[in-house]
């Protein structure tokens, strides 16, 4: 594999994980320091390094693909939020229900930004550049949606618990686990069974979901209002 092909890809999986970073971190009236949102996309890319070891040993020992690919979501999912945990949500600037939501997305990102670029070697080194871009395209309007949605969960479920003790916390960390790590497997399995129909059902509700978080993003500004 030569040096400019893995620059491309890196560019390529990087680029529009960080379209998104700035179309989503607008949503925070009160944004938080670049510091933290670069340790956090930073620790969403640790996170796929982590997740590719447990991903191949589940491989190793389940044959069923519908079950591998849900505990595949499971994995990613619970990686992700432990990376924003360890450096977001116990620092002093997770200040206000909506930081949780923005640091999870953000961790996300950071994730699908080499998560892609590793789907995008493979084409990349075999100069196969037209399914490079197809690949590209799919994963920008797909899958990378599919972890800003799934892991946005998580931190709406926190900042709804923003004001509430420990124990309730826990509980929305846990519910909040359960629907992305659900919505996640649904949409690989989708993916992996379906048809070229199913496959375009699955991306349509994939963007009701974005449009759900955009309301979602809403409702958590209310909390805020309210409690203040």
């Amino acid at each position: 594999m030569s040096v400019s092909t893995l620059i491309l890809a890196l560019l390529a999986g990087l680029v529009p994980s960080l379209v998104w970073l700035w179309f989503w971190v607008r949503e925070d009236v009160h944004p938080e320091p670049k510091s933290m949102l670069a340790a956090a996309f930073f620790g969403g890319i640790l996170a796929v390094i982590a997740a590719v070891f447990a991903e191949k040993y589940i491989a190793s020992i389940v044959g069923d693909a519908s079950l591998r690919y849900a505990l595949w979501a499971a994995i990613e999912e619970i990686f992700k939020f432990v990376a924003v945990a360890v450096i977001a949500l116990s620092s002093g600037y997770n200040d206000e229900p909506i930081d949780a939501m923005v640091y999870c997305i953000v961790a996300a990102l950071g994730f699908a930004a080499l998560e892609n670029t590793l789907f995008l070697l493979g084409p990349l080194s075999g100069g196969e550049f037209a399914k490079s871009i197809a690949t590209g395209n799919m994963r920008f309007i797909g899958a990378t949606l599919v972890h800003i949605v799934s892991s946005a969960t998580v931190g709406f479920a926190l900042g709804l618990a923003f004001y509430r003790g420990y124990i309730v916390k826990a509980i929305a960390v846990i519910l909040g686990l359960l629907a992305a790590i659900t919505f996640h497997a649904a949409f690989n399995i989708s993916i992996v069974n379906g048809e070229g129909s199913d496959t375009l059902k699955a991306f349509s509700w994939v963007w009701g979901a974005v449009i759900l978080l955009i309301i979602l993003f809403e409702e958590i500004k209310v909390v805020k209002a309210k409690t203040a």
